[in-house]
């Protein structure tokens, strides 16, 4: 590849839907006048973006757009080359399956990339899990700290609560971590297993969809009160001990 020139185009950084069909509530109204002037796009599966851009308002033909597959399969040879169109001047998208890119997400890498050549990049406003759950979680914004997913082997996972409870109590910062939907029920109930009575738990569960859940409450409660349904429901989860002050 070549150093970008001034004719460089721009790396459009795309978040898509958590799981909302409604997406006029959840992105700027320019979003959709903004997409349709890309027909390039970098996304993990074709046919999820598609459908998404669709309901967001692309009305181009996909006939005529190319989509560039970036997942467990692509070799980083085949993601920089990704970046070929961006430097002969048509600018390009960068789509999350969810959120936003390079959150959680492996469009990290398209991003570092860019960089490097000095293409320009472009963050669109749109929805992300973790700041939408911290927000609503009444715990510590200014100290946060997001682990991704906890370990699934028992022995591991349940060393990993207690190592971020204890960063909660010492530290202060609100501890955010996820775990796959079908795990979710399991998660939540080693947390309630594992934690001090105290500290403060907060589920948030489909978040800006119409059956969206965020509740925070501390953990002797959740065992007295038992938990939501949480199988099959994309959930972010949130510790914080009170005794530190945000």
């Amino acid at each position: 590849m070549t150093n970008p020139s001034k004719s460089s185009g721009t790396l459009f950084l795309i978040p898509s839907s958590l799981g909302s069909e409604h997406t006029e509530a959840v992105f700027p109204a320019a979003f959709s006048d903004l997409i349709n002037t890309l027909d390039v796009f970098i996304v993990e599966n074709a046919r999820t973006a598609r459908r998404f851009l669709r309901s967001a308002g692309y009305s181009r033909a996909f006939d005529d757009a190319i989509f560039h597959i970036m997942d467990k399969h692509t070799t980083d040879t085949e993601q920089a080359t990704y970046l070929d169109d961006i430097l002969k001047g048509k600018s390009a998208g960068l789509l999350s399956e969810v959120g936003c890119p390079g959150i959680a997400d492996p469009g990290q890498t398209i991003v570092r990339y860019a960089h490097s050549l000095g293409i320009p990049l472009k963050p669109l406003v749109g929805p992300s899990s973790i700041l939408l759950a911290l927000m609503a979680s009444g715990m510590n914004g200014q100290q946060f700290c997001f682990h991704g997913y906890l370990p699934i082997k028992k022995h591991h996972q349940i060393k990993k609560i207690k190592e971020i409870e204890k960063d909660a109590k010492e530290g202060g910062a609100t501890q955010i971590f996820m775990e796959t939907p079908f795990r979710n029920l399991s998660l939540a109930e080693e947390v309630i297993r594992q934690c001090s009575s105290s500290t403060l738990f907060c589920i948030a569960t489909d978040l800006t969809m119409e059956t969206e859940e965020i509740i925070t409450k501390p953990v002797g409660q959740w065992r007295k009160n038992g938990l939501p349904e949480l199988q099959k429901r994309p959930s972010i989860f949130l510790l914080w001990h009170p005794d530190k002050k945000g």
